[in-house]
């Protein structure tokens, strides 16, 4: 069986760039979100780290970060950043801001500039499953590399 070529994506390109080591795993995308990825990789679903694309009242569009096996109370994240309301972005919004597809999208080198919120969980993790910028391909990575390079603020909204 010959071997998937891995994409060379924005994100990839950063943390090649930021000497970040990290290795990419190509799996068949269907769908099927974080689950899909943990069977996949044979690995907890509470490793796999969703990027989420959501915008506040004035539609100010922000990073959330979270386990994928929980979702994200927004009324707790709207308090805590001081926001009166917290929802997820239309798919082709999303798509616009992150500069990735809905499915695909990596926090790392975003096309536009966005605050990175991240559940505080996350810092229990030594090695996370995050999007590397293209539809069936997941990056393994430190947590410590994570923090270095998105500087997320952290908070308490998992469910």
């Amino acid at each position: 069986m010959a071997k998937t070529k891995e994409p060379v994506t924005a994100a990839v390109r950063l943390l090649r760039q930021a000497d970040v080591p990290f290795s990419g795993h190509c799996y068949p995308y269907s769908g099927g979100g974080t689950a899909e990825v943990a069977q996949a990789l044979g690995v907890d679903e509470h490793q796999v780290v969703k990027t989420l694309i959501m915008e506040n009242e004035q539609q100010q569009p922000l990073i959330m970060l979270m386990h994928g096996d929980r979702e994200v109370a927004t009324g707790a994240l709207a308090r805590q950043i001081g926001a009166k309301r917290i929802q997820p972005c239309a798919p082709q919004i999303a798509d616009k801001h992150s500069g990735y597809q809905v499915g695909g999208t990596s926090p790392f080198a975003t096309r536009r500039t966005m605050p990175v919120y991240c559940e505080r969980s996350i810092l229990q993790l030594e090695q996370l499953y995050i999007n590397g910028g293209k539809r069936g391909y997941i990056l393994r990575l430190r947590r410590a590399d994570l923090q270095r390079l998105l500087s997320p603020k952290w908070v308490e909204v998992a469910v």
